[in-house]
C-alpha cells in the first residue's frame, strides 16, 4: 500500500513540470494530500456540520455541538469540498481558499505550508484545475486507506520531496523499524500496567517530525490493549513537518491542540507538564550557537532545578540538550514515574573529559540512577547517515533488579539486508531481529556476554588526577619555593584517569583518596618516583565506553602465513614480468 498509494500521489507531481522545479513539488503535493484526506474524513457528516454552523454562531458552542454529533474535534463549515470545487472553473482558486479558511481553528496546518501562495501560483500557471481534479479522483476515505497506510504514504512523499530537494530526510523521517524497537523498549516495563482496563497514559515527543513515533506508539498500545488510551503530545519546529504531524493527529481522532509549533530548546510549549513516556530522535551534530544565549540565560535563571542544570554540551552538537529536556519531562517517581527512549549517535557516550558539560550530564544521569539500558543499533539504519546509533532507555523508577545498574546491549548484528536500499539505509531490523534484542533486555543478565553486559553505575565513573614532576635547575636539582617544596614543571605535567572501581583490584580500597593513592603507587610512582598528585585539580568524570565493553581481540596472523602470501604474490609478479619480456 505504501509504494502504490505514495507513488500514485507523487506521480501527480508530473503535472507540475515546467512552472515548478522538482525540489518544489512537495509544496503542492503535501498540503493537497492532507486536504484530500481531511475532505474524505469529514464527508459523511458534512451536511450535519453545515446545519449546525447555521444554527450556532459561537465557535466554542459549535465545537461542542459538532463533537456531540460527529465525535470529531475538528470540522469545516464551507459549502465547498472536492465534490463540487470543480463545478465553478473560473472561481476555483477563490473557492479553494474559502474551503481552507472555513476549517475549525485546530486545523492551522495550511498556513504553515503557506498553501495560499501555491494556489495562486498554480492558478497563474493554469495547473490548478488539473491538479485538483487528480486529487479528487483519489479515494482516501479511512475505510479504504487505514491510518497506518496513510502515515506510510505521508512518509514516502516526504522522503521523495527531500530527495528531490537534496536535503537530509533524516531531519524529518525516522525509519519505522527503528521506531518499533524504540517503542517496544519504551513500553517493556509497562506491559502489566498497560493491560489494565481504561488505563490512560501520556506520550511526548519534543522533536515530533511528521508524527511517526507518536503514531507507531499509539498503534503498539492499541494492539496490546484496545481499551487503553494514550494521549499524544509533541512539538516540531519545521513548518511542513508540523503541518503533517498535526494533520495525522487530526485524522486519527487525537487532540490536535497537543501538537505545538516551535523550537523545543528555546520555547518549551509544555512548561510544567510531565509525561509517562517520552521519546525522540533529535538531530545529530547540529550546532546550537544561534540559541546559545537564550539557553544559557534560561539555565542561569532556572537554577538547580532547571532542565539544563546538569550541564551544557559543546555548541557544535545539541543532541544532549534534548536528552536533558526529556529527563526534565519525566513524570516524578511519586506520581508513578516516567520512561524515556531517545536515539543518538555515539558521541554522547564518551565526548568531553572530566568536568566538561557532556561528562557532567552523564554524571547526573548515572548518579541519579536514570539510565536503564543502551542499545547499539546496526549501521546503515537511517536514510541520511550510516554512522553508529544508539537507543538510550531512561527510567526514574526502575524495577528493583535494575536499580544501580545499566544494561548495555550490542544489537549491531541483528539486521536483515533490504531488497532495495533507500539513501544510506540498506539494512532493517526485522520482527525476528527486534525480538532478539527485546529478549536480551528481558533477560537482563550476562548469559550472552557477546551481546549483553550488566554493569553497575560506578563502573562508568573515574577521577582525572593531575600528576606533577619537579622543575629542575641547570645542575639537575629540583627547584623549590620559599617553603622548600619542589616547584612543578608544567611541561612534564600529565593526567591519569583512575576508575572508581580500581580499588577492587588493589585490595578492596573503597575511599576516594585510598583508591587514587593505590593507583598512583602502582601505575605512576613505579615509573616516575619523583612525581606527586596535585589534589586540588582532581575532577570527577563519567563515560560509557560501549565499544570497549564488546571489543573482541583478534590475534594477528602468524608471520609464516603472511610470508607465504607474500611469496605467492612475488611469484605472480615474476610470472607477469616474464610474459612481458617475451
Amino acid at each position: 500500500m505504501l509504494s502504490a498509494l505514495g507513488s500514485f500521489i507523487w506521480s501527480i507531481a508530473d503535472q507540475l513540470r515546467g512552472p515548478y522545479r522538482p525540489n518544489q513539488y512537495g509544496n503542492v503535493i503535501l498540503p493537497l494530500t492532507i486536504l484530500r484526506r481531511l475532505d474524505c474524513i469529514l464527508e459523511p457528516d458534512r451536511e450535519t456540520v453545515r446545519e449546525l454552523a447555521a444554527k450556532f454562531d459561537n465557535p466554542n458552542r459549535l465545537k461542542v455541538e459538532v463533537k456531540k454529533a460527529t465525535g470529531r474535534t475538528f470540522y469545516n463549515t464551507s459549502n465547498y469540498s472536492f465534490a463540487n470545487l470543480l463545478a465553478d472553473a473560473d472561481g476555483l482558486a477563490d473557492n479553494l481558499n474559502d474551503y481552507i479558511d472555513r476549517f475549525s481553528p485546530e486545523v492551522d496546518v495550511f498556513e504553515y505550508f503557506d498553501f495560499k501562495k501555491e494556489i495562486l501560483a498554480l492558478d497563474k500557471a493554469e495547473l490548478l484545475r488539473e491538479v485538483v481534479k487528480s486529487f479528487a479522483a483519489i479515494d482516501l476515505h479511512p475505510e479504504v486507506v487505514s491510518n497506518s497506510d496513510m502515515g506510510d504514504s505521508f512518509e514516502y512523499i516526504i522522503r521523495k520531496f527531500n530527495e528531490a530537494a537534496n536535503e537530509t530526510s533524516g531531519d524529518h523521517y525516522t525509519p519505522r523499524d527503528a521506531i518499533k524497537l524504540l517503542v517496544d523498549l519504551l513500553f517493556a516495563e509497562e506491559d502489566t500496567g498497560l493491560s489494565e482496563a481504561g488505563i490512560v497514559r501520556t506520550l511526548y515527543d519534543p522533536t515530533a517530525g511528521t508524527g511517526g513515533m507518536l503514531s507507531l506508539a499509539q498503534e503498539h498500545l492499541l494492539a496490546q490493549n484496545p481499551d487503553a488510551r494514550l494521549s499524544l503530545f509533541g512539538q516540531e519546529y519545521n513548518p511542513q513537518s508540523y503541518a503533517i504531524c498535526k494533520s495525522d493527529m487530526l485524522a486519527k481522532g487525537n487532540d490536535p491542540t497537543n501538537i505545538a509549533f516551535g523550537n523545543t530548546l528555546t520555547d518549551d510549549a509544555f512548561t510544567n507538564r510531565q509525561f509517562d513516556f517520552c521519546m525522540s530522535n533529535p538531530p545529530y551534530g547540529v550546532d546550537w550557537k544561534q540559541y546559545a544565549k537564550a539557553i544559557k540565560e534560561e539555565r542561569e535563571q532556572a537554577g538547580p532545578y532547571g532542565r539544563f542544570a546538569p550541564g551544557l554540551p559543546a555548541t557544535s552538537d545539541g543532541q544532549m540538550l534534548f536528552l536533558l529536556h526529556l529527563v526534565h519531562k519525566m513524570r516524578a517517581p511519586e506520581d508513578g514515574g516516567g520512561r524515556v527512549g531517545i536515539v543518538m549517535n555515539g558521541s554522547p557516550l564518551f565526548n568531553g573529559g572530566a568536568g566538561s558539560g557532556p561528562s557532567e550530564i552523564r554524571r547526573y544521569l548515572l548518579e541519579n540512577d536514570l539510565v536503564e539500558a543502551i542499545v547499539a543499533l546496526p549501521t546503515n539504519m537511517f536514510f541520511n547517515t550510516g554512522i553508529a546509533t544508539y537507543i538510550w532507555i531512561l527510567d526514574n523508577s526502575k524495577q528493583p533488579q535494575r536499580e544501580g545498574k545499566v544494561q548495555l546491549i550490542d544489537g549491531t548484528s541483528y539486521w536483515t539486508k533490504m531488497r532495495k536500499g533507500l539513501g544510506s539505509k540498506n539494512r532493517e531490523i526485522s520482527d525476528q531481529d527486534r525480538e532478539k534484542v527485546l529478549q536480551l533486555h528481558r533477560d537482563f543478565d550476562d548469559a550472552d556476554p557477546d551481546h549483553s553486559k550488566v554493569l553497575t553505575n560506578d563502573e562508568f565513573g573515574y577521577w582525572t588526577i593531575t600528576v606533577e614532576r619537579p622543575l629542575l635547575d641547570d645542575e639537575g636539582e629540583p627547584v623549590t619555593d620559599r617553603k622548600g617544596k619542589p616547584k612543578a614543571d608544567s611541561k612534564k605535567r600529565d593526567t591519569e584517569n583512575v576508575p572508581f572501581t580500581y580499588g577492587e583490584s588493589v585490595g578492596g580500597a573503597d575511599a576516594m583518596s585510598e583508591i587514587i593513592q593505590a593507583y598512583f603507587d602502582a601505575e605512576v610512582a613505579t615509573h616516575v618516583p619523583d612525581a606527586w598528585i596535585d589534589h586540588t585539580k582532581t575532577k570527577v568524570g563519567y563515560e560509557i565506553p560501549f565499544t570497549r565493553q564488546f571489543y573482541k581481540y583478534i590475534p594477528p596472523r602468524p608471520l609464516a602465513d603472511i610470508d607465504a602470501d607474500l611469496d605467492k604474490q612475488v611469484a605472480k609478479i615474476l610470472e607477469l614480468l616474464r610474459e612481458v619480456e617475451k
